[in-house]
């Protein structure tokens, strides 16, 4: 009886020990397969790759807009922080973009391992300008944050620069100038990667996934082609004749905006749709001139951050 009851007794651990075994075997077979489709998906779908086979951004198509007859971008020439001469005029048949950024900015600091990537990728046929509108920090300081953060394009001092421009409206912006030096677009704030890929891709002649529109720069570019727009953000002048919206135009163009941007009206409107001043002045400009009340005497325009 007692042999017998032993007997059962061992039957009963092989078994457990058995169903641990294989409960034991499984799990590792599941966890290797899943380890192993991991494996597969990423090397299916990288991280961070972007692009199809050809170099070309991948994904739905998307538009990008161009200056259909751009500005020469203003030329400069400088010693960048390794004593480097930078000059935009012996730049011509690359493309260029010009980055306005500082490093007490975090958008500005966000994208440039993206800047960097393409900088890399596209080397002698790309060539990024870093300005940095530092005003607290020394050139020195400025060199020794680029080469921590591994920027490969040159780096100057710019806020002259930024007046050559047209004025900064924000950081960090940058210009995207094509193989003729004329610059055909401008982003304000953190850059995306596709859109800014496609554009170099695009006026470098290279597949794009994208169509192309052209458009007339007034001002969305260069604010001192405000001038030249014929509708303005937020202004109502549906009920104007054709010669009194000429006249608002033109004291849009030559009054100050008082919200002190240091912009004329119109300019303010363009840059800031938001400003709830430009806003309001336009709209009594527009009221004033369509009662046929006398303009106010304002003071000459004092041309700031519009140069």
């Amino acid at each position: 009886m007692r042999k017998s009851l032993a007997i059962v007794l061992l039957l009963a651990a092989f078994a457990s020990a058995s169903g641990l075994l294989i409960g034991w075997a499984i799990a590792r077979a599941r966890h290797g397969a899943a380890k192993t489709a991991a494996v597969a998906s990423h090397a299916v779908t990288p991280a961070g790759d972007s692009t199809a086979k050809d170099g070309a951004p991948a994904g739905e198509p998307m538009v990008i807009h161009f200056a259909k007859d751009p500005v020469p971008t203003p030329p400069f020439l400088l010693a960048d922080l390794n004593g480097e001469t930078v000059s935009t005029t012996q730049l011509k048949g690359k493309v260029i973009i010009v980055n306005f950024w500082a490093t007490w900015c975090p958008p500005c600091r966000e994208e440039i391992p993206e800047l960097v990537a393409l900088q890399e990728k596209y080397k002698d046929r790309l060539q990024i300008i870093g300005v940095s509108m530092d005003e607290d920090a020394t050139p020195a300081e400025v060199n020794t944050f680029a080469a921590k953060a591994g920027i490969n394009y040159p780096i100057v001092m710019g806020k002259d620069i930024a007046k050559e421009y047209g004025g900064v409206p924000g950081l960090p912006t940058s210009f995207v100038v094509n193989k003729d030096g004329g610059v055909v677009q401008k982003h304000v704030g953190l850059l995306q990667r596709d859109e800014i890929e496609t554009e170099v891709r695009a006026l470098l002649g290279l597949p794009v996934n994208a169509t192309i529109e052209t458009f007339a720069d007034t001002g969305q570019i260069f604010l001192k082609n405000a001038e030249r727009a014929t509708d303005l953000p937020d202004v109502d002048m549906k009920d104007l004749t054709p010669v009194q919206k000429a006249v608002v135009l033109k004291r849009l163009n030559s009054e100050s905006c008082t919200c002190g941007c240091g912009l004329t009206i119109a300019q303010c409107r363009i840059n800031d749709t938001t400003c709830p001043v430009s806003r309001k002045l336009a709209a009594q400009v527009a009221r004033e001139v369509k009662s046929g009340a006398p303009a106010p005497t304002p003071p000459p325009h004092t041309a700031g951050s519009s140069d």
